[in-house]
């Protein structure tokens, strides 16, 4: 089994996982300036990206450079990678591909604990991608212990590109934001993303985790 074959039953039996929705679980995050590369890149490749009806074409065209800019914005304490295979434990089904993966390890070539906050790009079935991503966040918590560099809340991101929904793993607990984000809402989802690098448990007091 691997990451894309979980079901959130399959979660809670084998993981403890206690999944729930909050509404407005990141309203009270600020929406964050965006470049104007972002802006013109998103006017060119929008309707392209949507009319292929592609994944791969939403993922190249949308959601990379957006997560691109989040990236661009927290370089110095974030590391960013795309497409890469993330094999914790085999035996148990923790192994396959991420599509794009947020690290607290800065300029490193390779990933480096501790992990924060994975994406799943699916091409138009969010709530399939849940499970899936959430699979990924227990690898990472996983992942970040053997490494010793535990972090309380972890944070995951499922999109299609045009929309956006994100969630956090804390221990067992898995909360999932009700509320969908669209490119009309750019700024707030790259608020959103950005707010998940600064190790801030939203929802809960601030200050950072990371040991």
């Amino acid at each position: 089994m691997a990451y894309n074959k979980f079901t959130l039953r399959q979660l809670q039996q084998q993981y403890g996982i206690v999944d729930t929705v909050q509404d407005a679980l990141f309203a009270g995050v600020p929406p964050a300036p965006i470049s104007d590369w972002l802006r013109v890149t998103l006017d060119k490749q929008t309707e392209t990206a949507l009319r292929s009806g592609s994944e791969k074409a939403r993922s190249e065209y949308l959601i990379a450079p957006i997560l691109q800019e989040v990236y661009e914005q927290s370089q110095e304490y974030a590391n960013f990678f795309s497409g890469v295979e993330f094999n914790v434990d085999k035996k148990r089904g923790l192994a396959g591909f991420c599509d794009f993966i947020f690290t607290l390890a800065p300029h490193k070539i390779s990933i480096e604990a501790p992990i924060i906050s994975i994406v799943e790009a699916k091409k138009e079935d969010i709530p399939a991608g849940i499970p899936q991503c959430l699979a990924e966040l227990v690898a990472a918590q996983i992942f970040n212990a053997a490494e010793e560099r535990t972090i309380k809340t972890l944070y995951g991101i499922v999109t299609t590109g045009d929309v956006w929904r994100f969630l956090r793993l804390e221990g067992t607990a898995a909360t999932v934001d009700s509320d969908l984000y669209y490119l009309t809402d750019v700024e707030k989802i790259v608020g959103i993303a950005l707010s998940m690098l600064q190790c801030v448990p939203i929802g809960g007091k601030a200050g950072r985790t990371a040991s």
